[in-house]
């Protein structure tokens, strides 16, 4: 017997920063929305947890207890005395260390597939406290669709979206950490302070109506100065796709992935065209938007 789930990847529509916390983390207005490209995880009992991974940049990803994945069918033994004897089976397509929140992604499947193949019964409720136990994305990773999060970007208020918007994702050479990024923004804004995160009630209407021109003029990224000074050469893609056309274009996370809005699915397959063509990215994937969040797929 083995669970496959199916889990999105992301693009932070609005990620609001402010400064940091005693803690060191940050208080965040994070507009999620779950994106159409996906992760399979895949569970199966095995003599010890063990894990392995195929897909585009599987040689980056850990396979070892330190792995999200991993950690998640750990916290979830724990909380119910299973002791986690599984397979950890990981096909990737979300972008390794993209800001996409591929590993988050993982570790929402790994959880639910778990959940699913030793019976525990959890409810959604405890699913999510291990979420957030695992990391600020891991909530959203496993409701998916849209989602304001607040705190660190754990504490998830569900969004209406009222339409289907098209995006494109150019993919990098090379990875940014997130750490880095994060402490590259407290660089740029030593000695002043920072604004309140709060949430664009424009943009948030935005993905209500479904206006894509509207949602267009409201996204923002308070990393992308952060990651244009560690990863200057992403300035040339982003420019790139807006000159194909993107209605808005921008670093998606902590990067290096950047995010292209399109008007319409004929609009994003061009601009990634372009992007492709350009040189000035690895590779270029459209998809649309809203996705559903974790869910098994083969039981």
């Amino acid at each position: 017997m083995s669970v496959t789930v199916r889990v999105p990847a992301k693009v932070n529509v609005q990620l609001a920063v402010g400064g940091a916390r005693p803690d060191g983390f940050h208080d965040l207005a994070n507009v999620f929305l779950a994106v159409g490209l996906y992760d399979d995880v895949t569970a199966t009992p095995a003599g010890e947890l063990t894990l392995t991974c195929e897909g585009p940049g599987a040689d980056q990803v850990p396979l070892d207890r330190t792995n999200l994945a991993a950690r998640a069918a750990i916290a979830l033994g724990e909380r119910y005395g299973i002791e986690p004897r599984v397979h950890l089976h990981i096909a990737k397509d979300i972008p390794v260390a993209g800001g996409m929140a591929g590993g988050s992604a993982d570790a929402a499947g790994a959880l639910v597939a778990c959940d699913a193949l030793w019976g525990t019964g959890a409810s959604r409720a405890e699913l999510l406290d291990i979420c957030a136990e695992l990391g600020s994305d891991v909530p959203f990773s496993l409701v998916g669709g849209a989602a304001l999060g607040t705190g660190r970007g754990e504490k998830l208020q569900l969004l209406d979206v009222g339409g289907e918007f098209w995006w494109v994702f150019a993919a990098a050479d090379g990875g940014l950490s997130t750490p880095a990024v994060y402490r590259e923004f407290d660089r740029l804004w030593e000695g002043r302070d920072v604004p309140e995160p709060v949430a664009a009630p424009a943009l948030l209407d935005a993905l209500r109506t479904g206006d894509v021109s509207a949602l267009a003029a409201t996204v923002t990224n308070d990393l992308q100065p952060a990651a244009l000074s560690l990863f200057p050469s992403l300035k040339s893609t982003l420019d790139t796709g807006t000159a194909a056309g993107a209605l808005a274009a921008l670093v998606s996370g902590s990067g290096p992935t950047t995010a292209y809005l399109a008007a319409d699915a004929e609009s994003a397959h061009r601009i990634a065209n372009s992007l492709t063509e350009s040189g000035t990215c690895r590779s270029a994937r459209v998809a649309s938007s809203p996705a559903a969040g974790a869910t098994v797929i083969k039981s």
